[in-house]
């Protein structure tokens, strides 16, 4: 007998064993995954912390004598154009780690060259000596150089390329006085200025129609840059900087900065890819930054920040990146600055090995030139350019009145600042899942009241666990009905669910007076329970006259139009806004916060219960100081746990709000929540992008809210219980 009790005995203390070993180890598979989760978030977002820095890949020495005249991605097989000889341009390739002549553009002696460019295109100005000007695309001359050495006819050949070919002609009493001219073009409009000893004649070309043709000249005037993709001119003038727009008089000049014209260091104006930024450098070590921005109706510029340099140091060239919000400025004290597009910080320095007069971006590759050589340098970590600032703080975007917090990721062309203010995001989760507790509370925490301590036990085991169903509905059935149901009569039912939720409390305030004469007549059976059937009954009648008559009675008595007042009052659709959104968000939470609110109301002590009523204490008053005060640590826990599922949820926010990701409050106004964009957004961005990266903090702060919300609520079931029990 005693073996075979010992071999149970065994038996069970190895199957106890082992049950501890399969229990520890899915539990320990659970915080591996918890783990490889919160490093897979942190190595996706780590980029955005990272300093950007650049690495020399090449240096490739130029030809003896010749200049760099305009810059090309040798690596990406664009051409570089040169100048040495007499009248000719070289375009020269990357060929066998070494440049290669690929064509020479040779005109007569008497032709004016010079080159341009347009977001990373480059083009040959050629002016003959009667002033017939010629813009002719690099791309095109090694298009045609192709052909002809495949012996083919260039002209039989379709190519876009060939036939964007820019010509028109300068007046000749200007051009016969030229001393100096500069040339400049956007994708609609090329200019051209001709300084002459009377003053600056500027000539306007429509490209899409050549045949619209808008004259300027400005007389005693210091300087003209020339903005066409603005449409607009920077006049100097008498230590002042005046703006001209093109379709504006010569004479009708906007002040836009004054100097001291007296100092020994010249204006430098540097303008990006667009026209629609330039930064500005007076006699001292500061730099603007300009925006084009919309006042009243018209276009203008505005400044925005400043960032400082060095003493005695001046700007030389500054250049964008075409996705990434960095700007790479150049001074001539051999110092290369990273610069936050949007916010103006300075990320980092970079000191360089030999003086560069110019620089410009092709991806992820900066180009440098000097006298001697092209240096082309591998740019790292650019990610690294986000700044708290420009994800948080108010920024003036270009074309904006105001700084404003702005998430707009897709832009229809390169050279745009891309718009990563998480702002709207967060206010849009906080908004709809707050709104959704004030919904919710109130429904989940009176019905766990009701089924814990005045229900009857049978009454209670029906209706709870028909409660806690409604957990188990998937969430987008909950948002596919108040998208398909709820928003297209939410002008009318917003203010049918506002009169409800005030009338609501009179109308169960009067059911409580008359149920219970009425219920005393009712046979024994019917009896219990009856006062909630009373009180659906007068819900459900309130909800009846809020819906159909409410409405109507109350504007013919104020004598307006609610609905229209409403929805004037907001930009977005009435059926998108916040508190739709809240009100599907507020059943999704419901039975979440219901059954943990009405597990902690039904588990104080019966003994605490009837030594109340011994003392003469009402159900009312019992609920009150006993019942509410022991089971409040789980209510609160309840309701800080409901928070989180609301902040946490996606496929709601995603059906019912319009995603318009806008920096308000209001409750009329819609919404994008962090989820919501996630779900948008991520699928689409580009593997190891500043947006992917991005969007992956964004995952990061959701899983740190809940996780802070959910740690709050249990210290705060914890330290409550203990409370209410000490006390």
């Amino acid at each position: 007998m005693t073996s075979y009790s010992d071999s149970i005995n065994k038996k069970r203390q190895r199957n106890d064993k082992w049950g501890r070993y399969i229990v520890t180890g899915f539990g320990g598979l659970v915080l591996l995954t918890l783990v490889i989760l919160i490093s897979h978030l942190v190595s996706q977002a780590l980029p955005l912390a990272l300093v950007p820095n650049i690495e020399k890949e090449h240096q490739l020495a130029l030809p003896e004598g010749s200049q760099v005249e305009s810059a090309g991605d040798l690596l990406g097989g664009q051409l570089v154009v040169t100048n040495g000889e007499d009248c000719r341009l070289s375009l020269y390739g990357y060929k066998r780690h070494d440049f290669a002549k690929h064509h020479d553009y040779i005109r007569p002696c008497d032709h004016q060259l010079a080159t341009t460019s347009l977001m990373g295109e480059n083009a040959i100005v050629d002016i003959s000596a009667g002033g017939q000007v010629r813009v002719v695309p690099v791309r095109s001359l090694a298009y045609r150089s192709v052909i002809i050495a495949n012996h083919s006819d260039p002209l039989a050949q379709p190519s876009s390329l060939v036939s964007s070919t820019i010509s028109f002609a300068l007046p000749g009493k200007y051009w016969s006085q030229t001393t100096s001219w500069q040339f400049a073009f956007s994708s609609k409009w090329a200019a051209i200025a001709l300084h002459t000893p009377s003053g600056t004649f500027i000539r306007w070309v429509n490209q899409l129609n050549p045949t619209q043709m808008i004259d300027k000249f400005f007389a005693n005037v210091d300087k003209i840059h020339l903005l066409p993709g603005a449409q607009m001119m920077l006049v100097e003038k008498e230590a002042h900087l005046f703006l001209s727009r093109l379709f504006e008089d010569e004479s009708q000049l906007s002040l836009l900065a004054s100097f001291d014209k007296l100092s020994r260091n010249d204006i430098a104006i540097l303008s990006l890819e667009k026209d629609r930024t330039f930064f500005l450098q007076d006699g001292t070590n500061q730099v603007t930054r300009w925006v084009l921005h919309r006042d009243a109706n018209t276009l203008g510029f505005i400044e925005t920040y400043q960032f400082l340099l060095n003493a005695d140091e001046r700007l030389i060239d500054i250049k964008e990146h075409a996705s990434i919000n960095v700007v790479a400025a150049l001074t001539d004290k051999q110092r290369l600055l990273f610069i936050n597009r949007v916010s103006g910080e300075v990320v980092t320095t970079i000191d360089l090995p030999e003086p560069m007069q110019s620089i410009s971006w092709f991806g992820n590759r900066l180009y440098g030139y000097n006298d001697d050589s092209i240096f082309i340098w591998r740019a790292n970590n650019l990610s690294g350019i986000t700044t708290w600032r420009s994800l948080f703080a108010p920024q003036h975007y270009e074309g904006y009145t105001e700084a404003d917090t702005v998430w707009q990721t897709t832009n229809a062309t390169d050279f745009q600042e891309a718009k990563f203010s998480l702002t709207p995001l967060i206010i849009g989760s906080l908004k709809a899942s707050l709104l959704a507790l004030f919904i919710a509370i109130p429904v989940a925490i009176g019905a766990a009241i009701y089924t814990a301590f005045f229900a009857k036990e049978r009454l209670r085991h029906a209706l709870k666990p028909a409660i806690e169903m409604l957990e188990a509905v998937p969430s987008v059935l909950i948002g596919f009905i108040a998208a398909i149901w709820l928003a297209p009569m939410a002008e009318q039912f917003l203010f049918s669910f506002a009169f409800f939720l005030i009338v609501v409390p009179f109308v169960l305030i009067a059911v409580a007076f008359f149920q219970r004469p009425v219920a005393d007549r009712l046979p024994a059976k019917l009896r219990h329970g009856a006062e909630l059937g009373f009180a659906l009954l007068g819900v459900f009648i309130l909800g009846y006259i809020s819906v159909a008559w409410a409405p109507e009675w109350f504007f013919s008595l104020i004598n307006v139009d609610g609905f229209d007042m409403l929805a004037a009052e907001s930009d977005s659709p009435i059926g998108k806004t916040t508190i739709v959104v809240a009100i599907a968000l507020g059943v999704a939470i419901s039975p979440s916060i219901y059954s943990i609110a009405e597990d902690a109301i039904g588990g104080v002590p019966d003994e605490l219960k009837h030594a109340s009523f011994a003392l003469g204490a009402t159900r009312l008053q019992t609920l009150k100081y006993i019942v509410l005060h022991v089971a409040f640590p789980g209510i609160m826990a309840a309701i800080m746990l409901g928070f989180g599922r609301a902040f946490g949820e996606t496929m709601i926010v995603l059906m019912v709000t319009g995603n318009t990701p806008i920096s308000s409050w209001g409750l009329i106004e819609g919404l994008r929540a962090l989820t919501a964009n996630l779900a948008i957004e991520l699928p689409e961005a580009d593997v190891s992008s500043a947006h992917y990266q991005i969007l992956f903090f964004t995952a990061g702060i959701l899983f740190v809210f809940t996780f802070v919300v959910n740690t709050i609520a249990e210290f705060t079931r914890q330290r409550l219980r203990s409370r209410s029990y000490y006390e």
